[in-house]
């Protein structure tokens, strides 16, 4: 299924003669066994620390230097991915009232350090203030495991380890879809968070 979405998101790409960062997304249809075409973002992801983790790939590097004009043509073939890495963003924001944005100062922001296995990705400091005028992400956290399982372990001991005072965010309503047995086997749907509030 993987090679033909790939197939596809690449026949996509070529026929528009795209270069550049992109990411091609698909529907999956669990009682079809197949997949339909959904959206092209032609744009660096917030997602892309992901596919850097499993690929090794520095994905912003290869846009900078595609639109600088310097970019040396990558084969897909060259492109492997090893092990699952998984991503949670940290929002200033409640989620036990329908994710209402929580503006206000940082007070405490701690991360745990860190490594080939966790990322910690943030354009904020301790003393910075989230306003309700922008986005309220705070930060976004990335790990890496030899599967899905370690992924997930690493990710609950990494938001376990954050420290954030002075307003409200998402790591407690974080910890609680990684502890979920439906969100562990994968059982989820779009309606899984309304599902999970309930």
């Amino acid at each position: 299924m993987r090679a033909r979405m790939r197939t596809a998101a690449l026949k996509l790409v070529r026929h528009q003669s795209y270069l550049g960062a992109g990411t091609v997304e698909f529907i999956y249809d669990c009682d079809r066994d197949d997949f339909y075409f959904l959206e092209m973002n032609t744009r660096i992801q917030v997602e892309h620390a992901v596919t850097e983790m499993v690929t090794g790939v520095d994905l912003v590097q290869y846009q900078i230097e595609a639109a600088a004009g310097e970019f040396v043509s990558v084969k897909q073939d060259d492109v492997s991915l090893t092990g699952h890495a998984l991503e949670c963003r940290i929002y200033a924001e409640r989620p036990e009232k329908k994710f209402m944005p929580s503006p206000g100062t940082l007070a405490t922001l701690e991360f745990p350090e860190q490594s080939e296995v966790l990322r910690i990705d943030t354009g904020v400091v301790q003393g910075d203030t989230i306003t309700p005028y922008y986005d309220p992400m705070i930060a976004k956290i990335i790990t890496s495991g030899i599967d899905r399982d370690a992924a997930i372990a690493r990710m609950r001991k990494a938001l376990s380890e954050t420290r954030i005072d002075g307003l409200g965010n998402n790591i407690a309503f974080l910890l609680e879809v990684l502890s979920d047995p439906d969100f562990q086997n994968m059982d989820i749907t779009t309606n899984y968070i309304d599902k999970l509030q309930k």
